[in-house]
Formats: C-alpha cells, sequence, structure tokens
C-alpha cells in the first residue's frame, strides 16, 4: 500500500466506524493486518478512538442515582449467569412475607454490601419477564419516582426508612412490607443510622 493509499485508507471513514464497532469481520481483519503493516494507519485508530472518549465525557449525563445502581445491579447479574450461576425465583413480595423467606439469598456471602459502595447498592436475585427482585442497599433516600406499569414492593431487611407516597407517610422497620400504588409519586428517606437493606421487588402488569 503506497503512501497515497494509506491516506485514502484514512480518509474513507472506516476507521471511524471501527472504533464506534460498525464494520464487519472481514473489515475488522483488513483494518488489524493494515494497522500492523502501517503505523499511520495505527495512529489514526489511536486518534479516532480518543476523539470519541473526550467527546462522550465531554457531553455525558450523569443518570439517576436509581437508575445507575439498576444499571450496574443488572450487569453484575449477567455477569454472574455468564459464569455459571443458576437462575432462580425468589417467592413474590405479600403482606405474609418474612425475612426468613429470602435466606437462601441473604445468606449467600456475595450478598454484601462493599465498603465503597455508593448511596445506593443492588444485587439483583431473580429477573424474569414478569418479576425482577433484588437486595438493595440505600444510605440516604431512594429519590421521587412514579410507576405505570409495574407495582413495586418492598421488604425491609435491616435499618428503617420512611416511604411517602403522595401525601401519606409510612414508616418501615425490619419485617415490613409495603406496596406502592401505579402512578403513585413516592419518595424513601433512610432514617437508621446505618444503611436501610432491604427487598425490592417490581412485578409488570399483566398487559
Amino acid at each position: 500500500m503506497m503512501k497515497e493509499a494509506v491516506e485514502e485508507y484514512i480518509k474513507s471513514g472506516i476507521i471511524e466506524l471501527y472504533v464506534l464497532e460498525l464494520t464487519s469481520d472481514e473489515e475488522n481483519r483488513d483494518l488489524i493486518e493494515a494497522a500492523r503493516a502501517f503505523p499511520e494507519i495505527q495512529e489514526a485508530i489511536d486518534s479516532a478512538a480518543k476523539t470519541f472518549e473526550d467527546f462522550g465525557q465531554a457531553n455525558a449525563v450523569a443518570p439517576p442515582a436509581p437508575l445507575k445502581a439498576f444499571l450496574f445491579g443488572t450487569i453484575d447479574y449477567m455477569e454472574r449467569l455468564e459464569a455459571g450461576e443458576v437462575p432462580t425465583s425468589p417467592p413474590a413480595l405479600s403482606q405474609t412475607s418474612t425475612i426468613e423467606d429470602f435466606a437462601p439469598w441473604l445468606n449467600r456471602e456475595d450478598m454484601v454490601l462493599p465498603e465503597n459502595a455508593e448511596d445506593t447498592y443492588i444485587k439483583i436475585i431473580g429477573a424474569d419477564e414478569k418479576l425482577t427482585t433484588a437486595i438493595v442497599w440505600a444510605k440516604t433516600m431512594l429519590p421521587a419516582e412514579v410507576h405505570d406499569d409495574e407495582f413495586e414492593s418492598f421488604l425491609v431487611l435491616e435499618g428503617s426508612c420512611e416511604i411517602d407516597i403522595d401525601d401519606e407517610t409510612h414508616y418501615l422497620k425490619p419485617g415490613d412490607f409495603l406496596t406502592i400504588p401505579l402512578f403513585a409519586d413516592h419518595v424513601a428517606r433512610i432514617s437508621s443510622d446505618t444503611p436501610c437493606k432491604l427487598i425490592v421487588q417490581r412485578a409488570k402488569v399483566a398487559a
């Protein structure tokens, strides 16, 4: 490949598509071989990658804390399944639920709050198309939310919290259960000195 051809190759846009993972397997192989042979192509790849990274950081919008925690919790759950964890089906929460019902998950060595955890930390213990169940730790609060397609239920395991649903406040301690109605504004404030640990379950509304 002559110098002019290398320059044309770099200007073709293939490098930007490669960095964005929009190239085919064949195009990837050709580009990798070209980068090995021509340092200027590798330099162009590195430059494009840095440009996209800098743009992303400059325009990044931090997700709300609960959403961020849920995303990290989902990634953690998928990695555990890929590593061989067998999916389980925790029981549905109800007025008769007890902390002991969730002992098989609560007693696991990996279901702990890391020392460097942020304000909200989530470990998903079961998920399917209808029901998602997680152990949640909250240090200060769970910000306001409204659900229009799923019922959210809580079972307090440790600590305490106050949950405002519209204009009513519910005071929850270990063993207490609460379901959030659809379309209801709700926010939880942690009232204990230690993080509030809960089973949080979201059940999809039947179509």
